[in-house]
């Protein structure tokens, strides 16, 4: 049963013209709105994943629970379809739990927080923040376990609960969550930061609607929407083909063995409407790979795609959500059974944003992006700080780390760049002032973004020296697979993993792993993943590419690849650029032509791991769960 909101006040909202000056400012303000609510969870929170990195995700919304403003969607809708109760005025709603919300939120780490907006005994608005919280319990530090066989293993689930209700505050309820935690001042310190924005989004909604009236702002968002609405209706008819188009990526292992997992999509318009359809995915994990992926959410991320690839300066709400279809099989990958584990979703998260890519470049080559979105890298460092003066005190880092973007039609893919636009690193010196460790590098990894007109994104090596015994857990991908290259570009280089003993000692290590320990002065080279080129590499400008070397991102063997002869310092030697151009040139093949490059298929991709990536290939998944028995 539904959600049932409880209103005082059951006059309807009158339907005003709003004109395009009204319209602008109420826009503006609820984009300033949105900003101040990052503002003030940025501010209050004590976790370094939130109040460092920004992994959190504000929402504005109407009385219906469409997104106005906002970075991900989907967590209203959602709610109100698993909420089994009534919403009242001075009512808060607290919830982490991915199947009780409908993927709403899609691991248990994200706490998600929404406040009804009442005005005169009417909903208004709503607004919500998620934030990624550094522990809820569970088997392991971080609370994401690679190993996990169902969520029970990931930490404290919390269904839509009511952390206030009618304005009294549940505060037996946060002493019970905050008791499952390992850092429980965070989690008070980021719960009371989540509020915080949305209470702060709430009274700018009160004063615009005290300014204009509750029906103006009303008419203003449903017209944004309506706006956004014709927007990708536009997009929709000039974008995409009637004839079906297919295309299929893979998240490399599950973190125990057995890889890889294959994610299909396959898109069609129909009329005025995009069907996307993931038939041929292959079943749900036994692992923590899997990926809730809520209907609406996969329709924000299309239009987001959408959007940046084609109209950057349409502002994306939800308003488009009735000219998408999604279909994704029970039992799948991306729409596991319960009680499924989910902790390591963040793979399947990324790799989405590389299959939009594939599917909406296939008829329009000129607008394909490589691949490179791939993943959010993931390290947890936790144990007892012992060195002098710090008494043997719990420490946990959780940190995301950025790989290379890939390269696009319109330029160069970022350097080690975040897969999601508002997300910052963590600083060294706030990881060595609050950890025990030293950052002794921290660089963009040369060649490692895939050549190309257009370069991917480099990827970033961190080295982290660990001052003191602890446990560290990784989750990153792309370490088989190759984040591959488009349009005569080449793919990116691969990520990697590499634990360093004081004796100089190295080990290769998983790109997934739990609990490994670690002693004093060990030191981790964290290794991420290359964006994949755009283009003919041929075609690229060969100052740039010697400019490049002075920079460091590229060396004068790796300037070979786009032929171009200079020396270590960068100076360009004319004469032998174009000869190897032309050898190259005459040389190249009819498959460096091809629209994607992916390095090799699957069965020659696990023939070379080996030798190619210091680790064994993941063996052939073993299905536990077939999609025949799901749909019965």
């Amino acid at each position: 049963m539904p959600a049932r909101i409880i209103q005082t006040n059951d006059t309807p909202f009158s339907q005003p013209v709003i004109d395009p000056v009204t319209l602008d400012i109420i826009e503006n303000a609820l984009r300033n709105a949105r900003i101040e609510m990052d503002a003030t969870l940025f501010r209050t929170a004590m976790s370094p994943g939130i109040r460092e990195q920004g992994d959190a995700f504000p929402l504005i919304a109407n009385p219906d629970g469409k997104m106005i403003v906002g970075q991900f969607g989907s967590f209203i809708d959602g709610f109100l379809k698993g909420f089994d109760g009534t919403i009242e005025e001075g009512d808060m709603i607290f919830l982490s739990d991915p199947y009780s919300c409908n993927g709403a939120v899609s691991h248990s780490n994200d706490w998600l927080v929404l406040l009804p907006v009442y005005r005169n005994g009417r909903l208004v608005a709503w607004t919500a923040m998620f934030g990624h919280q550094s522990d809820i319990g569970g088997k392991v530090a971080g609370s994401m376990p690679i190993d996990a066989r169902a969520i029970f293993e990931e930490g404290v689930r919390i269904p839509p609960v009511k952390i206030y209700r009618k304005g009294e505050y549940n505060e037996d309820l946060i002493k019970l969550v905050m008791h499952q935690t390992r850092k429980p001042d965070w989690c008070a310190a980021d719960l009371n930061a989540l509020i915080a924005s949305c209470r702060v989004a709430a009274r700018r909604l009160d004063e615009l609607c005290l300014r204009f009236g509750d029906d103006i702002v009303i008419a203003a968002m449903d017209a944004l929407l309506a706006r956004n609405h014709r927007a990708m209706k536009a997009l929709i008819s000039t974008s995409v083909s009637t004839d079906a188009v297919s295309f299929e990526d893979y998240i490399c292992d599950d973190g125990v063995g057995f890889g890889p997992y294959k994610i299909k999509c396959t898109m069609q318009r129909v009329g005025d409407k995009v069907l996307l359809d993931f038939t041929g995915t292959d079943p749900q994990s036994d692992a923590s790979i899997n990926f809730l992926l809520n209907e609406n959410m996969f329709k924000m991320f299309f239009g987001i795609y959408m959007i940046m690839v084609f109209d950057p300066q349409i502002m994306f709400n939800d308003g488009f959500y009735d000219l998408i279809e999604v279909k994704i099989p029970e039992g799948s990958l991306l729409k596991p059974k319960f009680p499924a584990a989910l902790s390591g979703r963040t793979h399947a998260l990324g790799r989405i944003f590389d299959i939009l890519g594939g599917l909406l470049g296939q008829r329009t080559p000129e607008f394909l992006c490589a691949a490179g979105f791939s993943s959010s890298p993931h390290l947890m460092y936790s144990g007892r700080d012992t060195r002098e003066g710090k008494g043997g005190e719990w420490f946990q880092l959780f940190q995301i780390g950025f790989g290379g973007i890939p390269g696009k039609p319109f330029g160069d893919g970022p350097d080690g760049h975040s897969l999601w636009p508002g997300f910052t690193n963590v600083p060294n010196e706030f990881l060595e002032r609050y950890f025990p460790m030293r950052i002794e590098r921290y660089e963009a990894i040369a060649d490692s973004g895939g050549a190309g007109l257009n370069r991917g994104g480099n990827g970033i090596l961190m080295s982290y020296r660990f001052l003191a015994a602890g446990s560290i857990s990784i989750h990153d991908d792309r370490w088989f697979t190759y984040p591959w290259g488009v349009n005569g570009g080449a793919p990116g280089a691969r990520a990697r993993k590499i634990l360093e003993k004081p004796d100089g000692t190295q080990t290769i290590v998983a790109n997934k792993l739990d609990s490994l320990q670690v002693e004093a002065d060990d030191v981790l080279h964290f290794i991420t993943w290359g964006g994949g080129g755009w283009g003919n590499p041929l075609e690229r400008d060969p100052a740039l590419v010697a400019k490049e070397i002075r920079q460091g991102l590229v060396t004068s063997a790796g300037a070979r690849a786009y032929g171009v002869v200079a020396d270590d310092e960068g100076v360009l030697d004319e004469a032998g650029t174009q000869a190897l151009r032309a050898e190259m040139s005459a040389n190249r093949s009819s498959n460096s032509e091809a629209i994607f490059n992916f390095g090799g298929d699957i069965e020659t991709l696990r023939a070379n791991c080996l030798a190619e990536t210091g680790l064994p290939a993941p063996k052939q998944p073993i299905w536990h769960h077939s999609l025949a028995e799901a749909a019965e």
